[in-house]
């Protein structure tokens, strides 16, 4: 073994190769882990449905199995480059952003189910706000770190109005489900960053009173409105507004302990619940494996929870600690309200599954956040 030099008492840990020692095989594997489950329950549910119209019942596998691919060569980049880097061209990573939720509100953008969220790339669709959640993470996270300690009133509102602009672009797509996941993180990173108890209470007022604004002044469609409210009263218009709802439950709770067997989910097959590879997707594990595969895919989930937290703590640096903070925040909140609405608990936002709901643009800037994490727990000696 060699031993430190009198000069560095890290000299092994200093070095690029040194850094990859370092990795989080716990965090690593349980993400792709969690990857590979999401692109067999994106087939089961897909799989009887495209049959049955004449198309390739492998479409949807093939897709997410690609993106799956993309993103870890993304969360390779990601881990590649120091993460330190960022911190100095949070201004342009900020910029890029902007620049693209603009962009998407002009005719260039796509227009799905009333909302205008995507670029159309062929058969690929590029979701800036899904990039724009970790540009805001960066973003923040360097400013708060620069400021570590003296967050007044003046610089907090600086945060707020970085928060602000791209949480505004977002709302007139409209897309209110993206912009929660944004309040969560913006919470997340002021409480570690050190913002008085009485300005996060203030925020937190703000933020209520803001979203009961968008449903009562019109802002969102009438069933956008539905879905919002259908989990306080999933008994009213049952063939509406908590069809999904009711058909979500439905699903979770025929799965019994073990499940039904993979392929052999009858809600599943049968269409029953809409959007089930997307936003519906916890349906799938509970229907087809039971109360046992949904344990084993929320037990995923807390590994990659617990792993980001512990990297949090062990960061070298102020602005390492605030990315995990940021993502920690946006895995949770997403993973707690996507699961939670399937249920009956938490309202119905349209917010994606991480690496588990179909979708290029969530499943690899998920692998990207992953990827921060990562950086950030390799260079902890560095």
């Amino acid at each position: 073994m060699a031993t430190a030099s009198a000069s560095s008492p890290f000299p092994l840990r200093r070095g690029a190769t040194a850094a990859w020692r370092h990795v989080d095989l716990a965090l690593l594997a349980s993400a792709v882990a969690i990857a590979g489950m999401g692109v067999l329950m994106v087939f089961s549910a897909t799989e009887s449905k495209l049959r049955e119209q004449g198309l390739d019942p492998h479409m949807y596998l093939k897709r997410q199995s690609v993106w799956v691919l993309l993103g870890l060569a993304v969360m390779a980049v990601m881990i590649a480059v120091d993460y330190r880097v960022l911190r100095d061209i949070a201004p342009f990573v900020y910029a890029g952003a902007f620049f693209l939720l603009v962009l998407v509100l002009t005719p260039i953008g796509s227009s799905t189910r009333g909302a205008q969220a995507w670029f159309q790339f062929g058969s690929f669709q590029l979701e800036p706000s899904e990039w724009a959640k970790l540009a805001l993470i960066v973003c923040v996270a360097a400013y708060c770190a620069t400021h570590r300690g003296d967050l007044d009133g003046r610089r907090l509102a600086t945060v707020l109005g970085l928060a602000a602009i791209p949480m505004a672009l977002i709302y007139l797509q409209p897309d209110l489900g993206t912009d929660l996941v944004f309040g969560a993180i913006l919470i997340g990173v002021l409480v570690v960053a050190g913002a008085r108890p009485r300005h996060i209470a203030a925020l937190c007022a703000v933020a209520i009173i803001g979203m009961v604004a968008v449903v009562q002044l019109g802002v969102l469609k009438q069933y956008q409105v539905d879905r919002l409210t259908a989990f306080a009263n999933p008994t009213n218009d049952p063939q509406h507004s908590a069809y999904n709802l009711s058909q979500a439950k439905a699903a979770i709770g025929s799965g019994g302990l073990f499940g039904k067997g993979l392929f052999k989910g009858t809600q599943t097959n049968l269409s029953f619940v809409p959007e089930q590879q997307t936003d519906f997707i916890f349906t799938v594990v509970g229907e087809e494996l039971g109360f046992v595969g949904a344990f084993t895919l929320l037990a995923l989930f807390a590994v990659v929870v617990w792993r980001t937290w512990r990297t949090a703590t062990l960061a070298r640096d102020l602005f390492g600690t605030l990315i995990c903070v940021g993502v920690l925040a946006m895995f949770v909140f997403q993973i707690f309200e996507n699961v939670g609405m399937t249920m009956g608990i938490m309202p119905i936002t349209g917010i994606p599954l991480p690496f588990m709901s179909y979708g290029g643009s969530s499943t690899v800037a998920n692998f990207a956040a992953v990827g921060l994490v990562l950086n950030i727990h390799m260079r902890r000696f560095a």
